[in-house]
């Protein structure tokens, strides 16, 4: 429940259905997943965040700053999370 794993992705152009996966095999499953995209809140492809609600996981797009305050304010509620962030 609380790992914490390295992400093979330098910006938001890397990320996709491959580079999500490691959020899918997730154990117990995750619940939503916040993603902090760097300086600002860069846009996914739609198919993308579909493929993981079609997953049973919600996914939440932010700058990285507001993305982890999310992810703590998430995880204080005692909900399934996880945080993949870039740097800003």
């Amino acid at each position: 429940p609380r790992s914490i794993l390295q992400w093979n992705v330098g910006s938001h152009r890397d990320i996709s259905h491959e580079s999500l996966s490691l959020f899918r095999l997730l154990e117990p499953q995750i619940e939503i997943l916040v993603l902090g995209t760097g300086d600002k809140v860069e846009r996914l492809h739609p198919a993308t965040l579909k493929q993981m609600r079609e997953c049973g996981i919600a996914v939440e797009v932010q700058d990285t700053a507001n993305a982890c305050a999310t992810f703590n304010f998430l995880m204080n509620e005692r909900r399934m999370v996880a945080a993949g962030l870039i740097p800003p």
